[in-house]
């Protein structure tokens, strides 16, 4: 079973977000192993954005495993059918773990986007990380359910 990890920068504080990314990490156990793996955001006073964003990426970078897709404005953008085929493509040529990475408010380190096979992209659009953690959950699902010929995805 492919193991999948989603990375992000911070700690989901909403409730009802906790709930809907724990609903779908559920269904997902019938798929793959499914972790997410939080790391802490930088705010000490006095850093600047780019300091930020390099301390948050020496955080993430030892949690990088096997596939690794960072989310990024600047990456390619799929259909969840394109996403879902990405995914099908990895597991079939023999990855058995794939790491998808949520940076913080001001972004990924350069080092995190090198150190990537992909950078991903939603949309042009600025999510709340919360938000953006849960549509994420919502896809890996939709892409295993779209593999696996679920009545899920419409």
């Amino acid at each position: 079973m492919v193991k999948i990890n989603l990375v992000c920068v911070g700690r989901v504080k909403e409730k009802y977000f906790a709930e809907g990314i724990s609903e779908y990490a559920k269904r997902l156990k019938r798929f793959c192993e499914f972790n997410v793996l939080e790391v802490d955001e930088e705010n000490a006073a006095g850093l600047t954005a780019a300091e930020i964003i390099e301390r948050e990426g020496k955080n993430i970078m030892p949690k990088l495993r096997g596939a690794v897709f960072a989310f990024a404005i600047e990456g390619k953008k799929y259909s969840s059918a394109a996403f879902s085929d990405k995914i099908k493509k990895l597991m079939g040529g023999g990855a058995g773990e794939i790491t998808f990475v949520i940076g913080g408010s001001y972004g990924l380190s350069d080092e995190i986007k090198r150190n990537a096979d992909g950078l991903i992209s939603f949309s042009d659009m600025t999510f709340p990380h919360t938000l953006f953690r849960l549509m994420c959950v919502e896809q890996i699902y939709r892409a295993f359910c779209i593999i696996h010929n679920t009545p899920y995805h419409k």
